[in-house]
């Protein structure tokens, strides 16, 4: 009896855990089968090649990670050619994020990304800025969310999950947004915005100054935002931000999570995703209880 099983919009799911795109990849596979995830999601991808920010452009603090990578990728012909083949020989779901500056661009790279068999579904990271409207960010205006949604939505039969920003007044209005166009699924939060300085120098950790904040400091934004999303929208989620364990993972499932990837706390343990499914395992054995019966069952809030 699976006792992990789980959906994602139109993914069946032998367990609800993966990894947060851009910190753990098919190069690491010598740690972990990925047969063993629920899912596995790629870097993000643009159209174009991209060499990503200048370092210093990743920061340890005390409870988390600052990162500006600048989505350094091979764009989408790289991707095609070079790193789409090495999972194509998985049978875990795989999801592709990408990014793009104008709706019609994340429409070129979808109807190419169509052609391949080996994707499962796609995730659209809309925290990018959106050339059209003046570089703001596509993620912080529903109106905009709704129009690429659409756009998206009618070009693919496979999984679509739409990334949310939790840098907005509401998010719950952009989650409607998604879920109104035709999103199957949306994936919440991407990274924080946060800053360093050096106290004796008076210099910025990171190059480009303010950065995005992920890691276990995280969380309990992580969670408040996936509870009020679940709790507005019927479309699951996809939900990361601060995860370290398997008890973490719970917290998310109660608030209302359908699956859960991990982040930040791949590069302390490149193992921690085996780890979670395992301890999940043990976890609904001991209750005789299955992930589907906690999902969003958070007690105690009136």
């Amino acid at each position: 009896m699976n006792r992990l099983k789980t959906k994602l919009g139109k993914l069946e799911l032998k367990n609800p855990i993966t990894v947060a795109s851009g910190t753990f990849g098919v190069e690491n596979n010598n740690f972990i089968d990925f047969n063993s995830l629920g899912a596995i999601v790629s870097k993000t991808i643009t159209k174009n090649e991209k060499i990503g920010n200048p370092p210093p452009r990743l920061y340890e603090t005390s409870n988390g990670l600052l990162n500006s990578i600048g989505l350094q990728n091979p764009g989408l012909k790289g991707f095609i050619e070079n790193v789409l083949p090495k999972y194509a020989t998985y049978e875990t779901p795989f999801i592709v994020s990408f990014s793009g500056s104008t709706i019609d661009e994340f429409s070129e790279i979808l109807l190419e990304l169509e052609k391949y068999d080996s994707i499962s579904g796609y995730e659209v990271n809309v925290s990018c800025p959106n050339v059209e409207n003046e570089g703001i960010a596509f993620g912080t205006d529903p109106k905009i969310v709704y129009k690429l949604t659409k756009q998206l939505a009618s070009q693919t039969d496979k999984e679509l999950i739409i990334k949310l920003t939790p840098n907005v007044t509401d998010i719950v209005s952009i989650a409607k947004a998604a879920e109104d166009a035709g999103a199957n699924s949306l994936a919440l939060i991407n990274t924080l915005l946060g800053m360093s300085i050096d106290w004796k120098s008076g210099k910025s950790h990171i190059r480009r100054g303010i950065a995005g904040y992920s890691g276990p400091a995280i969380k309990p934004v992580a969670i408040q935002n996936v509870y009020r999303v679940s709790s507005n929208v019927k479309i699951p989620i996809l939900a990361m931000g601060g995860v370290s364990n398997w008890k973490d993972a719970l917290e998310f499932f109660y608030a209302g999570a359908n699956v859960v990837a991990i982040g930040t706390y791949n590069f302390v343990n490149p193992k921690i995703t085996i780890e979670t499914i395992d301890n999940l395992n043990r976890h609904f054995l001991s209750r005789n209880q299955n992930l589907t019966e906690i999902i969003g069952k958070i007690n105690g809030i009136n």
